[in-house]
């Protein structure tokens, strides 16, 4: 056992030791005890031991359910939440569109647009956001993404400089758009059920996508300058650039050019029928989930599909999967005990709404730092921002998605998110190093930082989610 983890260890212990004596916190129920003791012993482990996330936290589950906390069906029935279904047949879909080769003949079409460098940077960066409407979570996004990257490097091999920005550009968009819809990160389907669970608000994919989508161009594009200039030079970003379907056909498999297949056009027609579903959700009144698993049936089809179901299901991460459905269980019974009531009971809360929501987006943009999974973050800290904003007056919903945006923000080590550490080392090809993260964070995070809580105050309220309630 290291440092860090005899001194988590021993954190843990010491707060478990303090719950247990019953003259410690007066007020404080024993079921509120148990839980905070379960979450203090989790968030420990997250933070420092290698054990497995997902592990840690079917193991707090289990112990929250042994010690009747919350019931076995609130366990289980968590892998039966319409947002886990969403997240399952949305990987379905994404195998389909992976199988055709369809992101890359768009991302083909958009970048051979560019004629300059600054074009180059943000035609990549529009087409990455749109990733966030196929492919679910961020890891799938960055893999997905991969082969065009390894193309586009390969074609610019004699500007070294122009290849390790674009490196760091692929995740670091990634990350930032992730926010623009409800599928695009785990965080946010945690975020909704403890919505749901505390407030009784309910937030679906249209609303997601008029709050997110607006900050994720925004932050994106504002991003990729941030990378273009602490990345390149001057005569960098001035030389031209030329590249052509033909060079980026050279480097990948999947065809670029030429007339579209017929598996190609029923994809992209499926994809475009359920994204049109989802946004006039209002309209119809049919639940995502319930869209989801028709895009999947008929992706998977054998006539109409273009992927055999147990192939699609194999690309299902089910242990991000089941690592959500515990730390949702987590969430109830943090929110049910009283246990986050009464954790935020003691914060100064008389302070204005913006102030409140300003340390809210500074706490979620740093908790990378800390705790490396983003899921796991939002188990940590949107049920204590949920509990802490009924207390400040501050509208919870506002506070939970403040939190759970400016936590899309994890660059700053190659080891923050799964997408920095895919894009930090590709063979052959020169990529950035633990430097130039540091560079482009000092300058990014601030700006991240600033434009959620701008949103949060200015922006958010002009589509139904003011700050006060």
């Amino acid at each position: 056992m290291n440092l860090r983890q005899a001194a988590t260890l021993c954190v843990a212990l010491s707060i478990c030791a303090l719950l247990v004596v019953p003259g410690n916190f007066p007020g404080l129920s024993g079921d509120a005890r148990i839980t905070l003791g379960v979450f203090a012993i989790a968030t420990c482990a997250w933070i420092g031991t290698p054990i497995d996330d997902t592990y840690i936290a079917l193991g707090a589950g289990l112990a929250l359910t042994a010690t009747g906390v919350i019931t076995s069906d609130t366990l289980f029935g968590t892998l039966g939440d319409d947002t886990v279904w969403l997240l399952i047949c949305a990987f379905v879909m994404a195998a389909a569109v992976a199988r055709t080769g369809l992101a890359g003949r768009a991302a083909a079409f958009l970048v051979t647009g560019a004629r300059t460098v600054r074009q180059l940077v943000h035609l990549t960066c529009a087409a990455l956001v749109v990733t966030a409407f196929a492919v679910p979570a961020t890891s799938g996004r960055a893999a997905l993404a991969l082969p065009v990257f390894i193309a586009l490097a390969k074609a610019l091999a004699d500007r070294k400089r122009l290849v390790v920005m674009l490196a760091l550009l692929f995740p670091t968009v990634i990350l930032l758009s992730a926010v623009a819809t409800l599928i695009g990160a785990g965080a946010h389907l945690i975020t909704v059920s403890v919505l749901w669970e505390a407030t009784g608000e309910s937030i679906g994919f249209a609303e997601w996508l008029l709050i997110g989508l607006p900050l994720a161009i925004v932050s994106s594009h504002l991003a990729a300058e941030v990378v273009l200039f602490t990345t390149t030079k001057r005569a960098d970003r001035t030389g031209p650039v030329h590249i052509t379907a033909e060079e980026i056909q050279q480097h990948t498999e999947a065809p670029v050019t030429g007339p579209w297949s017929p598996a190609e056009a029923r994809c992209a027609l499926l994809m475009a029928t359920v994204v049109a579903l989802w946004c006039s959700e209002p309209l119809h009144r049919v639940p995502p989930a319930v869209v989801a698993l028709i895009g999947a049936v008929v992706a998977a089809s054998p006539a109409l599909g273009t992927v055999k179901l147990k192939d699609a299901l194999k690309t299902v991460p089910w242990s991000m999967l089941l690592f959500m459905a515990a730390t949702m269980a987590m969430g109830v019974a943090l929110a049910d005990s009283g246990a986050a009531k009464w954790l935020v009971g003691g914060v100064p809360l008389d302070v204005p709404a913006w102030a409140f929501l300003a340390v809210v987006v500074l706490v979620s943009t740093l908790a990378h730092l800390v705790l490396q999974s983003r899921s796991a973050r939002s188990s940590v800290l949107v049920p204590l921002v949920v509990a802490a904003a009924v207390g400040a007056g501050v509208n919870p919903v506002a506070a939970a998605l403040a939190s759970t945006a400016a936590a899309g923000f994890c660059h700053t080590l190659p080891a923050s998110a799964k997408p920095v550490t895919l894009y930090s080392d590709i063979p052959g090809i020169p990529t950035y190093a633990p430097r130039d993260l540091l560079r482009m964070s000092a300058v990014l995070a601030p700006l991240t930082a600033a434009l959620v809580l701008l949103f949060a105050v200015a922006v958010w309220p002009l589509v139904g989610v003011p700050v006060t309630p």
